[in-house]
């Protein structure tokens, strides 16, 4: 079980703790207003396909995470991780990374992928790396911007993934216990500001290297007895350094039978010019590719079988939520052996040998999506269904129980699209439409505000 998982699975068990989330770690903060809708019309997922993503936590430049965080992590806990850290490579190298970025493009795949700041406070990332050249830094930084940017959302997994930094000198604080590891219980107790300026530290110094931010990802335990504030502070971060309009994070997993659907959160204003949410992304499988320290050997069929019938992927996708793969940096790259890569790569293999209907996304596209199918406003008039959008999407597809008066129209505020008629929803693109038992599948490229579908018979 990695710190995430344990984390995310022991809050129930600690519910007497001061200062806990009273729930059995419910991810679903205030979910703030939603706009009425008539029961006949349902938003479904994108192009009515099923996400998936990868997300890739505790990576960064050049350094491997884990061969200087686990002595750290030691100190605090010397019963604990006492793993070989000095036999772990020091250094994920640029080759590993461009092989690896190459093929997910190629692939099709698109995630979220972790830039830790100042990664176990071995070296800023917008400064110097001691250990390695001030070139190789820079190089490392352009091929993340030019090669994981078109498909990867890049985030700050907090500023150095160990020891906490005190925002106004840079420096870690100077007592070593768990209160204060960003990991563990320095968030306990913290109000939405104090969570803000630390988060949005952390996002200030990957925007003085050119890498845009809409979410952030929590290291280990971080936020877990605060979750609103969490949530909250998310958003007042992202808006604040990268005026965000959809912000997210990533800060759960489940691997039960719990929904692990996207968590559109204290949404307000949607009728006004300043719309807001912050969307929780949560993951659905473990690690189970090599594990956060490199060393654990992971397994193709905990995601999907050889029969392709069973796993915990085929449980997701089959009821029709996205499938988000979670990951730890040193263990696909494995000390150099690639076996955490090779296994994702047969995932990969086996997911589009049993399914043809997925759609690889970023979160920020997920969240994206989330925001736009619970918040807009859906209303019913004469051969018409009125929407009033307080954020825009791609792929925002619809169903609704009647027939279509030949080719509907989709009309917004400046152009009219006649919609093309298509013979299977798996062919469905923006702006077509298909027929299937008495119920009509519509998607459209979804404008910010007021537009309207017209020629329709609503049953």
């Amino acid at each position: 079980m990695d710190r995430r998982q344990f984390l995310t699975t022991s809050v129930g068990t600690l519910a007497g703790i001061p200062g806990l989330a009273t729930t059995r770690l419910s991810p679903a903060q205030e979910s703030g207003e939603r706009p009425a809708r008539p029961a006949n019309v349902r938003v479904l997922n994108p192009l009515g396909r099923v996400p998936l993503s990868f997300i890739i936590d505790d990576s960064t430049c050049l350094v491997n995470l884990a061969h200087f965080a686990i002595p750290q992590f030691h100190e605090v806990f010397p019963d604990r991780y006492l793993q070989d850290w000095r036999s772990l490579p020091r250094e994920i190298p640029d080759s590993f990374v461009r092989t690896f970025l190459e093929w997910c493009h190629e692939s099709g795949i698109k995630g979220k992928y972790s830039i830790v700041p100042y990664p176990a406070c071995v070296g800023w990332i917008d400064r110097d790396l001691p250990g390695w050249s001030r070139r190789e830094l820079d190089n490392s930084l352009a091929l993340v911007r030019n090669l994981a940017l078109p498909d990867w959302d890049i985030h700050p997994e907090m500023v150095s993934h160990t020891w906490v930094i005190d925002t106004k000198t840079g420096r870690p604080y100077p007592e070593r216990t768990e209160h204060f590891m960003e990991n563990w219980r320095w968030t306990d107790g913290k109000s939405v500001d104090e969570l803000a300026d630390y988060l949005a530290y952390a996002l200030r110094i990957l925007r003085n290297v050119g890498l845009p931010c809409e979410g952030i990802t929590t290291p280990g335990g971080f936020g877990n007895r605060v979750l609103p504030q969490l949530s909250q502070a998310t958003f007042e971060a992202c808006r604040d350094v990268f005026q965000t309009e959809i912000p997210h994070y990533f800060r759960h997993l489940f691997t039960d039978d719990r929904s692990v659907a996207p968590r559109v959160e204290y949404a307000s204003g949607l009728d006004t010019d300043d719309p807001q949410c912050v969307v929780s992304i949560i993951g659905c499988t473990g690690d189970w590719f090599g594990g956060w320290d490199g060393l654990t050997l992971g397994s193709v069929d905990r995601f999907i079988t050889p029969t392709l019938d069973g796993g915990r992927l085929p449980e997701v996708i089959d009821r029709g939520e996205p499938a988000v793969l979670v990951c730890h940096w040193p263990g696909i790259y494995y000390n150099g052996e690639l076996l955490g890569f090779r296994i994702f790569q047969e995932v990969v293999r086996r997911l589009h040998t049993r399914y043809d209907h997925l759609l690889w996304m970023k979160l920020s596209e997920i969240a994206r999506y989330w925001a736009a199918k619970e918040l807009t406003s859906i209303q019913p008039a004469a051969n018409t269904l009125q929407l009033d959008a307080p954020f825009a999407t791609p792929r925002f597809t619809l169903e609704f129980e009647g027939h279509a008066t030949s080719d509907p129209i989709f009309q917004t505020a400046t152009t009219m699209l006649r919609l093309r008629r298509v013979n299977d929803r798996k062919l469905l693109r923006d702006g077509s439409w298909c027929e299937e038992q008495g119920r009509v599948i519509m998607a459209i490229d979804l404008p910010r505000g007021k537009s309207s579908l017209k020629g329709l018979t609503l049953g």
